[in-house]
């Protein structure tokens, strides 16, 4: 695991890497590229690296995604109490990724009772088949998140338990009223804009973000702005955690 500059976080654990949804703007995909080896050749599949692998590269085979079972041990590692962000590097739910190595990383969060763990994903539907196969833990220390980054994005929820949306990047302007909050079953929103050199990178507006703070008001829902949303809003920002202290 690693400390992290993420704001609402203390740990990344990276037990899966590597991710299929090409989305444009991925900072992760960058990272991959960047810090990948010659251990393997990257050819759009997944793979599986053994508790024993001993060549412990971030990233042996790119952006593919990948199981690194030898780093499934990492968060018991760490005695103190800490939010750790689950797969900052990947997709875990999407749907390309075995039920098992689900199953093997919520084990492995079962192993290290003391911290509090947030999943996200794109492919939040993922989350109610895993509930239908009796996979998903509903523990009080799991967090489970959908991204979206418009209106259009899917963010919904059957599951009624620690349900958070993070709007990063936010790309247009929100409708408050449109699938992001069409239920009740949201407890916690994370807004952020893209972060990077881009060449059509998109600045928000301030009133896309007054928005989706006014709607989440409305809803006493805790809003948490990540320190790329500075230039626009201002200090100070809103920085709300739905457990209280972080």
């Amino acid at each position: 695991m690693n400390k992290t500059k993420i704001e609402y976080a203390d740990y990344t654990w990276n037990p899966v890497t590597g991710c299929l949804h090409e989305c444009e703007y991925c900072y992760a995909r960058k990272q991959a590229k960047r810090f990948s080896s010659i251990v393997g050749i990257p050819n759009g599949k997944i793979h599986d690296l053994p508790i024993n692998f001993t060549y412990k590269c971030k990233y042996p085979y790119g952006f593919d995604p990948t199981f690194h079972r030898y780093r499934l041990d990492e968060p018991s590692q760490v005695k103190t109490p800490s939010t750790i962000f689950v797969c900052s590097m990947a997709d875990l739910f999407g749907e390309w990724v075995p039920d098992e190595w689900i199953q093997k990383i919520f084990e492995a969060c079962a192993d290290a009772p003391q911290h509090r763990y947030l999943f996200l994903t794109k492919n939040p539907k993922r989350y109610i088949d895993l509930l239908r196969k009796r996979i998903l833990p509903l523990f009080k220390n799991m967090w489970f998140g959908s991204t979206t980054e418009t209106e259009e994005s899917p963010a919904f929820y059957s599951v009624k338990h620690n349900t958070f949306v993070s709007i990063e990047p936010i790309m247009s302007d929100f409708n408050v009223e449109g699938k992001a909050y069409d239920n009740n079953n949201i407890d916690w929103a994370i807004i952020g804009a893209e972060t990077g050199k881009r060449k059509n990178k998109v600045v928000p507006k301030r009133e896309w973000i007054e928005k989706i703070v006014e709607k989440c008001r409305e809803r006493d829902i805790p809003v948490f702005m990540k320190n790329s949303l500075a230039e626009v809003w201002g200090e100070p920002l809103i920085q709300e955690f739905p457990w209280g202290d972080k």
